[in-house]
């Protein structure tokens, strides 16, 4: 049985506990700021990076709350973090993603991420994977994060 893969990643909300989603470039879904982690990395420094990469949006670690790790997918785990968006934060124009992948198509390099949006909670099954989507249904309350954070 191969070892299960382990994304980090940011749940950032806004002042009304709207969720923060970047859309995945050339496909149809919204997605927390997640990835893998490099060689001996901590996940907390891997969601950070992540968040960076795929946002421009630098967060402080100790803005940082520790939600653990999920079940997300037969083959992956999730461990999530949490912040509230600061007031500089919440202008998602100024948003920029610098990790690049090469298109299906013809390899040309492009942006993981190409648009950005807050979204109520009642929203993110229009938006989100099933998986994210039932992970925020069944396992991991906005609601109740946003109260908390």
């Amino acid at each position: 049985m191969s070892p299960r893969i382990v994304s980090c990643g940011i749940v950032l909300l806004d002042p009304d506990g709207r969720l923060l989603l970047a859309h995945a470039t050339e496909t149809s879904h919204w997605d927390i700021p997640k990835g893998h982690g490099e060689e001996a990395e901590a996940p907390h420094v891997t969601a950070l990076r992540e968040m960076v990469e795929e946002t421009g949006i630098a967060i402080a670690p100790g803005r940082l709350k520790d939600l653990g790790l999920y079940i997300y997918r037969r083959d992956k785990d999730l461990h999530l973090f949490a912040a509230r968006a600061s007031a500089d934060e919440l202008d998602l124009s100024a948003c920029t993603c610098t990790s690049l992948f090469p298109r299906r198509s013809d390899g040309t390099l492009i942006p993981e991420m190409d648009a950005y949006r807050w979204a109520a909670i009642d929203e993110i099954p229009k938006y989100a994977s099933r998986s994210l989507t039932r992970l925020f249904q069944t396992t991991l309350s906005l609601a109740e994060l946003h109260r908390s954070l």
